[in-house]
């Protein structure tokens, strides 16, 4: 048994996603780390830890979600405060890797603000991320260090077998997402729709037409975010008009800013079944969004990558 199976395991949280951490570590019969993540009188953010990790595998659980800049900056000074303590490696757990969408120059003079995001963590000191349903998969080459990017699609699916719904097609919202909707469609052995669309400008989609057959069948639109949701329930309508029985909708990474909630409790969608990699606030929270877990993939994960098993058997 080499030495890096033998050091300890210590994870930490910081604040975006507390009950996820606490949800993951009681997967693996471990306490959550002793920290304190809070912030000054004058803004700054300040971290505490309250327990020795040196020589252990550290790992950080924290979504880069809203407040983006507030979260990030505390994860950048988790890192760094672990590194200064002397913990032997230093794996950051990111289950919404916020920035995501911006991973390339759309326009002439873009930022790549995901690949910045990127060097800030590795220039913090971690060793390694764990992260899931990347927007953009090429995100993992931003890294110089490893990437384990975990899928949601096993969660969904799982969800909807046990559902049981008949004569299901699996409806992608565009064309950049069909990798994603084959990937459930194989899961749920059902064929596959596309929605072409065009979006004149950020957060604004118009639906064009629909690519497949959708008549008289249950659809299911996945996604890896919903954001103002407005994709989502042009889509949905989209469907019904043109004869679909009725509209189920996915996604990994439920972001819901802006208009998304009423949207959604106005949209003609049977349910919306999303996952805790980003926390619902009691106000985001309506009967027909159901929230699965990603704590037992997560924890699979860490458990994997501290006893040097492959990550990869997770998609299987």
């Amino acid at each position: 048994m080499s030495d890096m199976v033998q050091r300890r395991l210590q994870v930490f949280s910081c604040n975006s996603n507390i009950n996820l951490a606490k949800s993951i570590c009681d997967q693996m019969n471990i306490p959550l780390g002793d920290a304190q993540v809070g912030n000054f009188s004058d803004g700054e953010i300040h971290i505490k830890l309250n327990e020795s990790v040196r020589g252990s595998d550290v790992y950080v659980i924290q979504s880069t979600c809203d407040p983006v800049n507030q979260h990030l900056m505390e994860l950048l000074v988790m890192v760094d405060a672990l590194r200064r303590a002397s913990a032997s490696t230093i794996n950051v757990v990111i289950p919404y890797y916020g920035y995501a969408r911006q991973d390339r120059k759309a326009r002439a003079r873009d930022p790549i603000t995901a690949k910045l995001v990127a060097n800030l963590i590795q220039t913090a000191g971690a060793h390694r991320v764990i992260t899931m349903d990347l927007h953009a998969t090429q995100i993992q080459g931003f890294f110089d260090i490893p990437v384990d990017h975990l899928l949601g699609v096993p969660i969904l699916a799982s969800y909807f077998k046990e559902k049981g719904l008949e004569d299901v097609v699996v409806v992608s919202p565009d064309h950049g997402g069909v990798v994603r909707a084959r990937r459930l469609a194989e899961r749920l052995e059902a064929p596959i729709a596309i929605i072409d669309k065009r979006r004149p400008e950020p957060n604004v989609a118009e639906v064009m037409n629909i690519v497949g057959d959708v008549r008289g069948r249950t659809a299911i639109i996945i996604d890896d975010i919903i954001d103002t949701a407005g994709t989502i329930t042009l889509a949905a309508n989209a469907l019904l008009e043109q004869g679909a029985k009725e509209v189920y909708t996915c996604c990994t990474h439920p972001v819901f800013s802006g208009p998304a909630i009423e949207r959604i409790r106005e949209a003609n969608i049977k349910e919306m079944v999303v996952t805790d990699t980003i926390p619902l606030p009691e106000h985001k929270k309506l009967d027909k969004i159901k929230v699965l877990s990603v704590a037992s993939l997560m924890s699979e994960a860490i458990l994997r990558v501290h006893n040097e098993q492959s990550v990869s058997k997770l998609f299987d």
